[in-house]
Parts: C-alpha cells; structure tokens; sequence
C-alpha cells in the first residue's frame, strides 16, 4: 500500500510541482495577488480532488483494504504535495523589519493566510466526500496552519498599527502640500494661525475600522473555540481603540494649538483707553484669529464625535455578539473603550475651555473699545430716550451670533448643553464686571436694560435656564437706575436673593453721594 501510494506521479513527478506553484503563484518575477492565488488554489485543488477520486477507483477496485489505502493516499496529498506549496506560498514575514506598505505589507501575507486556508479547508471538505478511511483529514489540514496560527494574533496587530502608520505619513505628506504657498505671496500671521494642519479626518477614521472589520473576519475564520476568539476579537478591537483615541486627541490637540498661539497673539495687543490705529489692526487681526481658531476645534470635536459614535456603532454591531459568549470579555472591552476614549475627551474639555477664553476676550475688547461714558450717563437726562441698544451691545451680540453659529451646528448633547452654559455664566459675569465701571442716570439705566434685554434674548438660544433666570434678574438689578431713591427698598421685597448684587449697582448710581443712599439703605442691606 505505502508503496503504491509513493509510487503516484503527483508525488515523484518535479513537473507536478512546478505546475502547482505557476498555477497558484503565477510568474516568480511579481507578486501575485491574493485573489490570484484564490483562484489558482481552485483550480489546483479541483485538479487534486480529481485525481484522487479517479485513484479510489483503482484502489476500490484492487486493493482488499481501501480504506486503508485511500487514508495514506489523502495524508501523503496533504503533508507532501499541499505543504510544499503552502511553504512557498506563506513566508512569515518579519514584524520589525516588513515590507512596505506600497508592496502589500505584513496584511499581503495575513490575506495570503487567509485565501490559503479557507482553501485547504475546502480541499479537506471534498476530499473527506471522496474517501479518505480512518484519516482525520480536518485535524491533519489543521495542522498544516498551526504554526502560523498560533503567532496570528501577534501579525494581525502589527499589520494594524503597520497600516496606522503608512496612513498618517500619508495624511502628513497631503497637509504639507496643502500648507505650501502656491505662488510668492506669504500669508499673514493672522491666516497662518487659522491653519490647521492634519485636521481630524472621519474619513480616516473609517478607513481605521474598515481594517479592523477585515481583520476581525480573519479572527473568526481562525478561531474555532469561542475562548480564543474573544481574545484574539480583543486584541484587535484594542487596536484600533489605541489608534482612534491617539489621532483624534492629536487632532485636538493640535486645533488647541491654534487657540493658544491666537491667545499668545492677542495678548501682544491689549487695548488701552488710547491706541493707535496700527495697533487697532493688528489686535482686530489677531481677534480674527482667534475666531478663525475657534471655528477650527469646534469643526474638530464634531469630527472627534462623528469618530467616537463610528467606533462605538462598530462595536454594537460587529464586536459585541463575539464578546458576549465569554465571561467578563464584552464588560472589559467596554471599559477599555470608555479608557481608550478618556484622552480624547480631557482635550476636547480643555479645548471648549479655551474657547470660551477667547470668545469672551473678544467680547471684552469690543466692550472697551465700544462702549462710551455717555451711553449710560446722557447728558440729556430726562428728555427723549434712545430705546435703542447701545453700540457695544450691537457689536458684542453680532459677533456672538457669527462666532456661536459653529457651536450651534458642530456640538450636539451633553457637549453642547455644557459648552452654552458654561459661556453664558463667563458672559453673564464679563457684562456684570463692565458695567461696575460706568455711572448711571435714570436715562442710563434704561439704555442699560435695553441692553440686557437684548443679551437676554440672544442668550435665550443657549436653551440654559440657569443662565436665562440669569439675565432675568439683571434685568430687575436695572431698574436701581430708574427709579427715585425713596423707591428702591421697595424694589426687593419680592427678591431677597439679589440684594448683594443690587447695592454693588446702586453705588454706581450718579446721585449716590448727593442723595446720601449709603445712610439712606443701610437697614436694607443689615436685614
């Protein structure tokens, strides 16, 4: 039988081999392709299939023990004529040192691994269909592959972070062709700030999970024990939660940098009571700056959560029914996620922060250079009142709504909620602080409650009550100016709350003095 067997062209025949390896791997002199190879193992197998099916034949029809022959036959198939090309065909590539990226990578060989498998198996399938005695054909076939199986995991996360790579050196070598000036006009500093070089990219974010799902496919095809494909899932869903978290909070990161260097330069530019034009400029260039670059990292937190709610959509959809077999595995890997995702999260803060600085510091500059003494304090007390709001007031709330139009559209949920209120309480205090440094008639006061009407409305679209009952008590706080002194206890009875505020006010009154209202009120505030 063993000689039978041995004797069999497809074992002693150098053409058979040669044959196998052009069929399956084409022209030595490129590479071929995994799908090339695909179908070079249909055939190859199919003509293998073939010619063991006719030599059952013969061996039903000659030998006393069939089975016995047919299983040396299948088993001399595998271990000689399928293992002489599957050594050629998968060549473990080294993980320090891997071929590029351009020339397929170590993902060139996991994919070879995968055609060749799934291929085999078939083989085994059919030649199982055929006869193959006693032989455990689907342990032997199984065999074949260990000694790559058991370093796959360790080839799947390099391939991944391979691809990572290749991808931000790709993305690097686009912004820098972008950043380049295209003739020999350079850009102001105000522009350059602006800029923002590898802007987050959700795009490539996708592109991140789309390897990580093919990848996963190649876990389940290599897995059989739900054990061990809970932990090879794991570690390559791990992957790319390192890989979304680090290039998101760079993005970040990066659009922070734009804020702070705005802040650097307004800071150079803080207006005084006199100044001259060029000055005036160059602080107006370096507001348009800052406003440029706030626009900039709220484009980039949007980017960050369309990032976030991809994976996490991925997850629900794709790792999570692999998980939930396993003990502990889908609650560790959520927590994982939730770590993964905690960097991100402290840039995006930190970032919204500075946002809030560098809106509220343009606010403060128009404020100076906007508002007049005589705003509040006409001359012509008493006679027709402008209901109009102040010019400040004007400029302040047509830049808050240019300026927020980003945050409306970008921000959604909890961001969004917490970002408004916060700038609203900042805002809420800058007009409080302004305002202590003007005096007040009764016609002043009126233009003061115009003007907190008006930042009362605009405010409104925060959706923030806290903020809102904000400006509703200012609104009464206005009214310290209006009326006659004899009337201002009166003013209170129904808002205890807001004393502390109202005698900061009423010291700003232009008859505080002259109407002796320290002495006059004294048992208000002791009350």
């Amino acid at each position: 039988m063993q000689h039978y067997v041995a004797t069999r062209p497809m074992f002693i025949d150098v053409e058979v081999m040669n044959s196998d390896n052009k069929l399956v791997l084409g022209d030595q002199s490129s590479q071929a392709s995994p799908n090339y190879v695909a179908r070079g193992l249909s055939k190859l197998y199919k003509e293998i299939t073939d010619t063991v099916r006719k030599e059952a034949a013969t061996i039903m029809a000659v030998f006393p023990s069939p089975n016995d022959v047919m299983s040396i036959l299948v088993q001399r198939v595998l271990e000689q004529r399928v293992t002489s090309l599957l050594d050629k065909l998968l060549e473990k590539p080294s993980i320090a040192h891997p071929r590029p990226v351009g020339e397929g990578g170590i993902l060139l060989y996991l994919r070879m691994l995968a055609v060749a498998y799934e291929k085999t198996q078939e083989l085994a399938r059919d030649l199982r269909a055929v006869g193959c005695g006693d032989l455990d054909v689907e342990g032997l076939t199984e065999s074949l592959f260990s000694a790559h199986k058991d370093e796959y995991p360790e080839y799947e996360q390099a391939s991944l972070r391979q691809l990572y790579q290749a991808k931000l050196e790709e993305l690097r070598a686009e912004s820098q062709k972008v950043s380049e000036p295209s003739g020999t006009i350079g850009r102001s500093k105000g522009a350059s700030v602006a800029s923002s070089p590898l802007e987050i990219s959700v795009a490539a974010v996708t592109e991140f999970v789309r390897w990580n799902e093919e990848a996963i496919t190649r876990c389940t095809l290599f897995s059989s024990l739900p054990a061990t494909l809970a932990a090879n899932v794991r570690s390559v869903f791990t992957c790319l939660l390192h890989q979304v978290s680090q290039y998101i909070t760079d993005g970040l990161e990066r659009a922070r940098d734009s804020l702070t260097e705005a802040a650097s330069l307004r800071e150079r530019f803080v207006i005084g009571s006199s100044v001259s034009r060029r000055v005036t400029s160059q602080a107006e260039a370096a507001a348009a700056a800052g406003e440029s670059s706030f626009k900039s990292f709220m484009v980039a937190v949007q980017r960050a959560g369309s990032s976030v709610a991809i994976v996490q959509q991925y997850f629900a959809n794709s790792i999570s029914r692999l998980l939930l077999p396993v003990d502990g595995s889908h609650a560790a890997t959520c927590e994982e996620m939730a770590t993964a995702m905690s960097s991100a999260e402290g840039a995006a803060f930190k970032g919204l922060h500075q946002c809030i600085e560098t809106v509220m510091a343009e606010v403060d500059r128009l404020l100076s250079t906007e508002q007049k003494a005589a705003d509040y304090h006409s001359p012509d007390d008493g006679m027709v009142h402008d209901h109009r709001p102040t010019n400040a007031c004007t400029r302040v709330v047509a830049y808050l709504s240019r300026v927020l139009e980003t945050a409306f559209t970008t921000l959604e949920g909890l961001n969004k909620q917490a970002f408004l209120t916060e700038l609203g309480n900042y805002l809420y205090k800058g007009l409080v602080n302004h305002w202590q440094k003007f005096t007040f008639n009764p016609s002043g006061g009126l233009r003061l409650k115009r003007d907190i009407t008006e930042y009362g409305e605009f405010v409104r679209s925060f959706n923030a009550p806290t903020v809102d009952e904000k400006f509703e008590l200012l609104g009464i706080l206005a009214n310290v100016f209006i009326v006659a002194p004899e009337s201002l206890s009166s003013l209170f009875e129904g808002t205890p709350s807001i004393r502390k505020d109202a005698q900061r006010f009423i010291q700003l009154r232009d008859d505080y003095k002259s109407a002796k209202l320290a002495s006059r009120l004294s048992s208000l505030w002791s009350s």
